[in-house]
């Protein structure tokens, strides 16, 4: 699998998400630019990737102006044809502006950036990125204001039913809902599209697949999403 990182004005975690993927997973990745728009060189098997950070400086509201960039319109065509996507806070967030995947992060229950290590957890294995690591408790760094999944009654009972929440918050043995950082409806730490293809969660893997940062769990989510 190759991995395409786009970069938008504001991103601060593109080069994380590079380290994370070239050097502690080995994978050959690409950056783009997101004034390009040229996907050409991947096919449906690779991913292309929106990292996290604050494109566009956040202005109107986090993904919103991120979302009509030119790299975005080969995005979307990309996750339509079956290519992958993963999008990770900031990306999460985008994902979300583009219609991509349903919902809306929403401002922090209490008010406040939150950056700290949680833990979550996956509840099937019905997805690429959960395949591997579900009923895991995985420890993984978060970092956002707006991190609070929030979508209407009848796009959280679709998300249910068809097994599209990816993560849920839970504490270290594993108990959905004992510690939820930002007071995200259903405890939701991350979700994917019906054909399973594009994933979104807030937490962050990249920071969390190296041994010099204490902590390699991160690694089970990306190396679940390569193997399968």
């Amino acid at each position: 699998m190759k991995f395409g990182i786009v970069v938008f004005p504001g991103s601060n975690c593109d080069r994380d998400m590079e380290h994370a993927l070239r050097h502690d997973l080995g994978q050959e990745v690409v950056m783009l630019w997101h004034k390009d728009r040229d996907l050409s060189a991947f096919t449906k098997d690779d991913c292309i990737v929106l990292p996290g950070g604050f494109s566009y400086g956040d202005y109107l509201r986090c993904g919103a102006l991120a979302r009509f960039s030119p790299m975005m319109e080969s995005v979307i065509e990309h996750a339509n044809q079956g290519g992958k996507v993963l999008g990770v806070c900031n990306g999460f967030q985008i994902l979300c502006e583009s219609g991509l995947l349903p919902g809306a992060l929403l401002l922090n229950d209490n008010q406040q950036f939150i950056c700290k290590n949680v833990y979550i957890k996956s509840e099937h294995d019905a997805t690429p990125i959960t395949k591997e690591n579900a009923g895991e408790s995985i420890m993984i760094p978060i970092a956002h204001g707006e991190g609070r999944y929030f979508a209407d009654d009848a796009t959280l009972t679709a998300l249910e039913q068809n097994n599209q929440v990816i993560f849920r918050y839970c504490n270290e043995a594993g108990e959905i809902g004992k510690d939820n950082p930002n007071g995200s409806t259903h405890a939701i730490a991350g979700i994917c599209n019906e054909g399973r293809n594009v994933f979104g969660m807030m937490p962050h893997p990249e920071r969390a697949c190296s041994p010099i940062l204490g902590n390699t769990d991160g690694m089970k989510i990306f190396k679940s999403l390569i193997n399968n």
